[in-house]
């Protein structure tokens, strides 16, 4: 094995590393568009692009500012280093070999987690660690072995029958979507939050027959408009207790209520760890609820 640090935009920060970090250790580093607009000097050996879909456009003046600020991840790579991107992506910034996954590339090892986005995460991971110098041995036995991270797609438990999901880190449209097409059963979504000028057409219409929406949070009424548009069924809570009390009512055994909210947190919440926390300890909070 080798030495690993894991900081960055998930925590800890990657200047908790200073005066501690050994020479041979490895840095896996997450970086957000926010992050990536000011760096000077970044040249990953590896770099990673997951996906790139509209986000924080509240922030960026539009898709392509955002875009911009993301692939300067690869700016100053050089021919030594590997950029690994979704195929049929094209080319990016800087001079690195570029490498490509897929969801349906073959894996070294089987994956738990449930949905095509995870798979294709776990194709972009497996590439990454090839480059890296990794053996398909070792990168199989991580695969099988990895339990999921908090607030993405996390198994909260059951209660009378119904699952419930926390996926709380889903503060994008997109990032719902690969929520919702991770399972096959009727969904009570939990939705809402505050908005970041994104339009809630494509989430509308990726609901199926059966499903219920449950909104909450600043955009509530902006979501609305758009699963009116589209027949589907919500009710608005107004805020999450709310939402777990009427979805919980409303599930049937066998079907699941995901906290998916497709947007950002801070109209109610510090942060979307702290909305999933809460998420969690009112399903703990149901009758008959079992994890």
């Amino acid at each position: 094995g080798r030495p690993v640090e894991v900081v960055g935009n998930i925590k800890p920060p990657l200047t908790s590393l200073v005066g501690r970090l050994s020479p041979e250790a490895w840095i896996v580093c997450e970086l957000s568009s926010f992050q990536l607009e000011d760096v000077e000097t970044l040249r990953p050996r590896v770099a990673v692009l997951l996906n790139l879909e509209p986000d924080h456009l509240d922030r960026h003046a539009d898709f392509e500012s955002y875009r911009d600020a993301k692939l300067r991840i690869f700016e100053r790579q050089t021919d030594d280093d590997v950029a690994v991107v979704p195929r049929g992506f094209g080319d990016v910034p800087g001079a690195a070999r570029l490498v490509e996954f897929a969801a349906d590339d073959p894996l070294p090892g089987p994956l738990a987690l449930p949905g095509a986005h995870n798979r294709e995460n776990a194709a972009a991971a497996t590439a990454a660690a090839r480059a890296a110098g990794i053996p398909d041995e070792a990168i199989g036995r991580a695969l099988a072995g990895f339990p999921g991270v908090e607030h993405r797609i996390e198994d909260v438990g059951i209660a009378r029958g119904v699952r419930y999901v926390n996926d709380s880190k889903a503060t994008n449209v997109a990032a719902a979507l690969r929520a919702m097409a991770a399972f096959d059963v009727p969904l009570h979504v939990i939705l809402g939050g505050l908005g970041k000028r994104e339009s809630y057409e494509p989430l509308a219409a990726a609901f199926a027959d059966g499903d219920r929406a449950y909104l909450i949070g600043d955009a509530a009424d902006e979501i609305a408009k758009a699963l009116a548009a589209h027949d589907v069924a919500y009710e608005h809570a107004g805020d999450l207790a709310a939402a777990v009390t009427a979805a919980a009512h409303r599930a049937r055994p066998g079907e699941i209520v995901l906290l998916s909210p497709a947007c950002a947190s801070f109209d109610q919440f510090e942060n979307y760890e702290e909305r999933g926390d809460v998420f969690r300890g009112l399903v703990a909070d149901l009758e008959g609820f079992r994890s």
